[in-house]
């Protein structure tokens, strides 16, 4: 086997298994998120939550899938949900996230503004699950999108790029690997720490005046790595450690998405700050 092979198997492997987790059956699957509860253009914001919140699924994930958990969750508490698939290759179903990250963002802006005409709200909260939480910085910071957003909450994303536990570093030594991923997957390269798409999105400051910032991070995160390269630093930066909040919650990158109600709670803390409560692991059943 060639070394560049030897290199992009258990890359791909990782991400394949990511990639099982966060679509867990096939059936489950749709064009988009249910008009029942989400994604629904005739909800109205209430004055308690004036804002509509845009959920943004990960690398792999889609609009459906990503979202069978948080979505009713804040639909449950009157917020109107919408969710979007961005990041679709040719031939790829159901996976979506792998296209260039900024052609993504833009995909973000066109449907923002979809959701701002159909709610009559002048802005949108977005929250977004690893790829998800990252990509909309760009949107804020290069295409107009900080007049348009009040606040991103990231859950586990990865502002600064992944090592993918330092499996990432090997590429360099293996003459094409890169290439080959940038050409397969431009998605998945963009993400990787040192890649020129996160360059330039974190240079000159990794925030922008104007939207609160809220990330959501685990330590046992076992693809976004280190998991602190997740946090983002500003005047306007709320940085979460999940298991300062409880130490019994041992989810890792997908669960920490899918189903963790304790990060849940925080994102309902981050999208109305005014009525927040304390986080604890007793937030798993509230």
């Amino acid at each position: 086997m060639l070394p560049w092979k030897r290199v992009l198997r258990p890359l791909a492997a990782l991400l394949l298994t990511t990639a099982v987790a966060v679509v867990p059956a096939a059936t489950a699957q749709a064009a988009s998120a249910p008009s029942s509860g989400w994604n629904n253009y005739s909800c109205k914001p209430s004055a308690t939550h004036p804002r509509p919140v845009v959920l943004v699924h990960g690398t792999f994930g889609n609009s459906v899938d990503n979202w069978l958990a948080l979505a009713p969750y804040l639909t449950s508490r009157g917020y109107c949900v919408f969710s979007l698939d961005y990041g679709q290759l040719p031939g790829v179903p159901f996976f979506n996230g792998l296209g260039p990250i900024d052609k993504s963002a833009a995909q973000l802006q066109v449907f923002v503004d979809k959701v701002l005409g159909a709610t009559g709200a002048a802005k949108a909260d977005l929250v977004g699950h690893s790829q998800g939480g990252m990509m909309p910085r760009y949107y804020l910071k290069f295409l107009g999108g900080a007049a348009k957003v009040n606040a991103l909450v990231g859950i586990a994303p990865d502002n600064h790029g992944t090592t993918l536990n330092g499996l990432a570093n090997l590429l360099p030594y293996f003459p094409g690997a890169g290439d080959l991923l940038s050409t397969a997957t431009p998605g998945l390269a963009d993400q990787v720490a040192g890649s020129a798409f996160l360059t330039k999105l974190n240079e000159g400051g990794d925030t922008v005046a104007g939207v609160h910032y809220t990330v959501i991070a685990t330590k046992y995160d076992e693809v976004v790595t280190p998991y602190n390269s997740q946090y983002l630093s500003g005047s306007d930066v709320h940085n979460v450690l999940l298991q300062n909040l409880c130490g019994l919650d041992f989810s890792e990158h997908v669960a920490i998405g899918l189903f963790d109600r304790i990060a849940y709670h925080e994102v309902a803390n981050a999208l109305d700050p005014a009525h927040a409560s304390a986080t604890t692991c007793a937030s798993a059943f509230s």
